[in-house]
């Protein structure tokens, strides 16, 4: 066992080294601060010897409540070199959510951004195994003690040595259908998606600048922002606030990426935005989307106006980043591509046999980055891992090329007349109506008992109408098939989502 499979290592110390002075995260708009390679490495040091100073024990969990700013990654990387757990939250969450993460993860301590402190306070303050409140801002609240003195005067500590198999840092599902489960991630596993995906698919270099909308305690965000970039001395632009469109084009035109990490619902947004407008000048290479399945349509019209493709992917919380997607030479919108290299998929019915090709299936993954399982979740456990495989909860097809068409999740589809529908389908049809920003499409039952399609949908601008909605049923009927055209639509000025932007289907459900 040598301190190499520390993932501190590999993805922080040696670029001291390498590149010391090359900035690794850089802030966008308002502080513009900056952090290099070599800095990180100190600053990370200095984090590690703290902790050890707070008597805060390896294997023992911290959480971050912390917005994307540079103190993330010092504060991540640094537990990581100490052996220490550190356990990333999604920042917009309820005081009651936060007390029963804190409560069930038994965190000794607690990181947290000044911004977020009035949220959680309570949570934290209730949570009877913290020991610890550190806030990062410029005032510390009573009971908590600020980052900078709780970093004063330690004494530096190197990465501890461990097994890549070692226990590194949760991550909390987004919990798009009920409370976050905590997901446990090893040290190898950031590995493996740079090694995998990043590598041999976005291809990323030292030479590119990444901005991720997804923020950094989300395992899409973390990827995109923290381990492939960082796995070769890349730069990654950090934004705190909010990511609506038109903050995203500034800090496109801004900060210059040359990789843009959005999810689709954004994407949609932006083309909305630019509908009369000139594109900025920014010189991208590349967009990936994830998050959920990307319409077609979008996919098109991004291209047509950036000329550049965007590569939809699936991930996981469990599967920590992409593990199946597009590619740039092998781009076909309107599916999800084809497995990442390092990573097999199968498509199995309810009794778990191999579905035939353009049969329905649930998608099972398999590949070095899947989580060691959840915590405290035991009946979830066995019915996630099987073994080697992963069950993603996601309903795919697979074509004669051999490409995967996402048709919804396991909790989505349902039959009409006996026969599965694929709700996604029906909203890549709607979406691709002129009048239409966005959509979902969920089950509801008719006067006789029966499932039928409902969409709720999003307008671009204008006025709803019956004789929009009769349209657009119409739209649906010559598009994809009569007897997939929704039985009921509702207008709607917006969509129940995750923080991820992900549209939180099941509460469409509960108001069927």
């Amino acid at each position: 066992m040598t301190a190499s499979a520390n993932a501190a290592s590999y993805f922080v110390d040696r670029h001291s080294t390498e590149r010391p002075d090359k900035i690794a995260f850089r802030e966008a708009a308002g502080k513009k601060r900056s952090l290099s390679y070599g800095q990180l490495a100190s600053d990370s040091s200095q984090v590690a010897g703290a902790l050890a100073r707070a008597g805060i024990a390896r294997e023992c969990r911290i959480a971050m409540l912390v917005l994307d700013q540079i103190e993330f990654p010092q504060i991540f990387w640094g537990a990581l070199k100490a052996g220490v757990i550190p356990v990333p939250l999604n920042t917009l969450l309820s005081t009651a959510v936060y007390e029963t993460i804190l409560r069930d993860s038994r965190a000794t301590a607690l990181f947290v951004s000044a911004e977020v402190w009035p949220v959680v306070k309570q949570a934290a303050l209730a949570a009877p195994d913290l020991q610890h409140i550190v806030v990062i801002g410029d005032e510390t609240p009573e009971g908590t003690i600020g980052f900078g003195d709780f970093l004063a005067g330690a004494e530096p500590q190197h990465a501890v040595a461990c097994s890549a198999d070692e226990e590194a840092f949760w991550l909390y599902s987004s919990g798009s259908t009920g409370l976050p489960k905590g997901v446990r991630h090893v040290h190898g596993a950031l590995r493996a998606t740079a090694e995998t995906y990043g590598a041999q698919v976005l291809k990323i270099t030292e030479q590119d600048v990444v901005y991720s909308v997804a923020k950094l305690f989300f395992a899409y965000g973390m990827g995109n922002a923290m381990s492939l970039p960082m796995a070769v001395g890349a730069t990654a632009v950090l934004f705190s606030g909010r990511p609506t469109p038109d903050v995203v084009v500034d800090i496109l035109e801004a900060e210059k990426p040359t990789i843009f990490c959005g999810v689709p619902t954004l994407y949609a947004a932006t083309l909305a935005r630019f509908e009369s407008a000139t594109k900025p000048e920014v010189p991208l290479r590349c967009c990936i989307s994830a998050g959920e399945a990307l319409p077609e349509d979008i996919g098109r019209k991004w291209k047509a106006f950036w000329g550049v493709d965007i590569l939809d992917g699936v991930g996981s919380t469990e599967m920590l980043h992409i593990f199946l997607s597009n590619a740039a030479d092998d781009v076909v919108y309107g599916t999800s591509g084809v497995a990442v290299p390092g990573y097999q998929l199968r498509l199995v019915d309810e009794a778990g046999d191999e579905v035939a090709q353009g049969e329905i299936g649930e998608l099972l993954v398999c590949g070095d980055s899947a989580a060691d399982g959840y915590w405290n979740q035991r009946h979830k456990n066995r019915a996630t891992f099987e073994g080697k495989w992963t069950r993603t909860g996601d309903k795919y097809q697979r074509d004669s090329q051999g490409r995967y068409i996402y048709c919804g999740r396991t909790d989505d589809m349902f039959k009409v007349s006996g026969i599965w529908l694929s709700p996604f389908e029906v909203e890549q049809a709607l979406v691709s109506h002129p009048a239409v920003l966005e959509v979902a499409v969920v089950s509801a039952r008719d006067d006789a008992g029966l499932e039928k399609p409902k969409a709720y949908i999003v307008l671009k601008e204008g006025p709803a109408s019956p004789e929009l909605a009769a349209e657009l049923k119409a739209f649906v009927k010559d598009k994809i098939g009569k007897w997939k055209y929704p039985r009921w639509i509702e207008f709607a000025d917006d969509l129940p989502k995750t923080a991820t932007g992900k549209i939180q289907r099941f509460k469409l459900r509960q108001d069927s």
